[in-house]
């Protein structure tokens, strides 16, 4: 057991899950930060005394992946390796009363929105001055914008409400400072992030205020790129689209989680639209922004899925050629509307559709990609590894989608920079190239 002496406390946090709690993270290293703590993220060196797990409680396996987390640090607890262990985030808002009948070695557990309380553990207060300041944990040159809280929305399949509360949109000016910001410290591409983005304004400004809003991003001084997610079908706002089509900064590329192709699913689903309904606003989305990449995920074997609805899904996808998918299979959730349903397909069954679905859109990705050889492309350099720069166009996120790799030992290019990139051959998911003079 190592000796306790006068050795200033040192605070770890460790984050799980999606960005939006990657946000949440950089907003209490920030606070923490301000407050005078010596505090990391993710820290490699294992030589904080304190630490703090920020959990995701969305699904079957980040759930058991948050729990196997908090496992590992109260044993290390019990050892006398660390001194105190705190946890917050969905599985913590969501589980709380269970987590601490089951783990006691925690010294305590918070919600979701319960930052202020955390942070009294280390006797430091909430600094409102610091709202709109974040210290980033990605690579300084892209960072991810939490534009809102929480949904309204009724998916049959979703936890979030449950863990996260009802949509709160942020105010336009805060958003705007807090980009101005990040422009500051080197940020050169805003990742637009929200449970529901295209709610956003509705609460605070009564319409559908995600166009403004990207217009007041885009005059903002040295975002070079902003990139939109997590955009729900239903009410989607039209006029985001031009604005996409007169902003050179705003990519063309939009992540809209679909979920399904089958109507009858999507209406089981609670999802307020149909498969003519979705095809519809794909057909304007792509008259409008011509250039523009969708990005979607599904869900295979939701509860009462037959074999003609998952029929269906597959044709979906085949007509609808999305540029980037990804798809999961179904997390029975309790207290969720589908909870009441039987979870009556096979977790083999669902992982065979998950797979059949991929095998079809790893083809129409090699066909897209294919297309792109011979062509140039602005591409953003994220980091060097294994001999090569790795980088992303206007039409990839980071982390989800494809990458353009660049030999480095032919080329020299700075991490952060954009450079354009002529591409020479393509494979599903990548593309390689090499530089050509400005």
């Amino acid at each position: 057991m190592k000796a306790k002496g006068l050795k200033k406390d040192k605070v770890n946090i460790v984050t799980l899950g999606c960005s939006k709690n990657l946000v949440d993270s950089e907003v209490m290293l920030t606070q923490l930060k301000g407050n005078g703590i010596n505090t990391t993220h993710e820290s490699v060196n294992d030589d904080a005394n304190i630490v703090v797990i920020n959990t995701c409680g969305f699904i079957d396996n980040a759930k058991q992946e948050s729990i196997d987390t908090i496992l590992r640090y109260a044993d290390a607890k019990e050892e006398g390796l660390i001194d105190k262990v705190y946890v917050t985030g969905c599985l913590s808002h969501r589980y709380k009363d269970d987590l601490e009948k089951e783990i006691p070695q925690v010294d305590a557990f918070f919600g979701t929105m319960e930052l202020p309380a955390l942070l009294k553990k280390f006797k430091a207060d909430y600094k409102h001055e610091l709202v709109g300041e974040r210290i980033t944990t990605t690579s300084s040159h892209y960072s991810y914008l939490k534009i809102a809280e929480g949904c309204d929305r009724p998916c049959s399949f979703c936890a979030i409400p449950l863990m996260r509360g009802g949509h709160k949109s942020r105010p336009i000016e805060e958003l705007v400072k807090e980009a101005s910001n990040l422009a500051k410290n080197g940020t050169k591409e805003l990742l637009l992030i929200a449970q529901d983005s295209t709610y956003y304004g509705l609460d605070l400004y009564k319409k559908r205020n995600l166009a403004d809003l990207l217009r007041n991003l885009s005059d903002v001084e040295g975002i070079d790129w902003i990139r939109l997610h997590y955009a729900f079908p239903t009410g989607f706002p039209m006029d985001v689209l031009d604005v996409m089509a007169e902003r050179d900064n705003i990519c063309n590329y939009l992540d809209i989680p679909l979920q399904h192709g089958s109507s009858n699913m999507l209406k089981l689903m609670r999802r307020g639209t149909t498969r003519e309904k979705t095809e519809a606003l794909l057909d304007s989305m792509r008259q409008r922004v011509p250039d523009i990449a969708i990005r979607t995920t599904l869900i295979a074997g939701h509860p009462g899925e037959t074999e003609k609805d998952f029929d269906e899904m597959v044709s979906f996808v085949e007509k609808s050629r999305f540029e980037r998918l990804g798809i999961f299979t179904y997390s029975h959730e309790e207290n969720t509307h589908s909870y009441s349903m039987k979870d009556d397909i096979p977790e083999e069954v669902k992982q065979e559709r998950a797979n059949r679905v991929m095998q079809i859109q790893e083809e129409i990705s090699l066909e897209n990609n294919q297309k792109k050889i011979g062509k140039t492309l602005k591409v953003l350099i994220d980091r060097k590894e294994s001999g090569n720069f790795i980088g992303r166009t206007e039409y990839d996120s980071p982390e989800v989608d494809n990458e353009v790799h660049i030999d480095a030992k032919e080329n020299y290019l700075r991490i952060g920079d954009f450079a354009q990139v002529k591409i020479t051959d393509a494979t599903e998911f990548d593309l390689y190239g090499e530089p050509v003079s400005q």
